[in-house]
């Protein structure tokens, strides 16, 4: 009886190529394959259709100002678990280590085109960009650092998550807070412009997102308080085409203009310079 010897399986030939696991990048609206750095060069809009992918905070303000944010607002600020929610303490501790934040936003001074503006981004990554106490306090440190130097504030928003249930009423709270920098910001005659992004829904956009003097929304934007699908259970009856988009709102009159994402640093810019001269 003979028995055959197995060949031994070829050595495996390691590839030349070092490509990151996260190098291609699908395009969610036309499927296309994007290499991510081009994407990111694109200002991370898809060059065949046009889709929005959502930016993080950090990468937004080194889209908008010149060299990025030249000093933080509230950098030190840290969530405290005042409820003493179950694991809220350890899911943002996981949140801070995967995403180098302290919370779902980011404020600070940046320059548009030499113009000194205050900034103030939320990140979607981050618990969904949703509203907590830290939120409230640097939007609300923002906006009296804008009123006190008679710097326009720009805040650009994902923030789908609303109010952060973790914090109870301290979340809710944070609505008025951010309303009540916006008034102050109103009466000193200081510029205040939002960019919104996908999404901006919940308690963000009930509150000081639809105050801006100027509201820009990115194309296609899911912009809105509650979601189509809980207005359509709701209601029971099925929604228009486009409904709670940037372009639906725009014809309805929730925003002032629809701008594609490369285009927001020149046209905020303009903006900035028609507001202060009819000051």
């Amino acid at each position: 009886m003979f028995f055959r010897k197995k060949k031994k399986p070829p050595p495996k030939v390691k590839s030349k190529l070092n490509v990151p696991e996260d190098f291609w990048v699908k395009c969610p609206s036309c499927g296309v394959i994007l290499p991510n750095p081009d994407l990111v060069a694109n200002a991370k809009v898809c060059p065949k259709c046009g889709h929005h992918f959502r930016m993080g905070a950090y990468e937004y303000a080194n889209l908008l100002f010149d060299n990025g944010i030249e000093r933080e607002i509230g950098a030190n600020l840290e969530t405290v678990n005042l409820l003493n929610f179950p694991n809220y303490t350890e899911k943002i501790a996981k949140y801070e280590r995967i995403h180098n934040l302290k919370d779902s936003s980011v404020a600070g001074i940046g320059r548009i085109h030499g113009r000194k503006v205050i900034g103030f981004f939320t990140d979607f990554a981050f618990l969904g960009g949703s509203m907590g106490s830290v939120f409230g306090e640097k939007f609300y440190r923002a906006a009296k650092e804008s009123r006190s130097k008679k710097l326009p504030l720009i805040a650009v928003l994902f923030s789908g998550g609303g109010a952060r249930m973790h914090e109870g009423i301290f979340s809710l709270m944070q609505m008025v807070k951010t309303t009540v920098g916006v008034l102050e910001l109103e009466r000193r005659g200081v510029p205040y412009i939002t960019v919104l992004g996908n999404p901006t829904m919940g308690g963000v956009m009930a509150s000081f997102a639809a105050l801006g003097d100027v509201i820009i929304a990115e194309p296609d934007a899911l912009i809105g308080f509650a979601g189509p699908r809980v207005i359509k259970q709701t209601i029971g009856q099925d929604l228009p085409p486009g409904f709670q988009r940037s372009e639906f709102q725009l014809k309805h009159g929730q925003v002032d203009m629809v701008v594609d994402r490369r285009n927001m640093k020149r046209t905020i810019h303009r903006l900035l310079e028609i507001m202060e001269a009819s000051l």
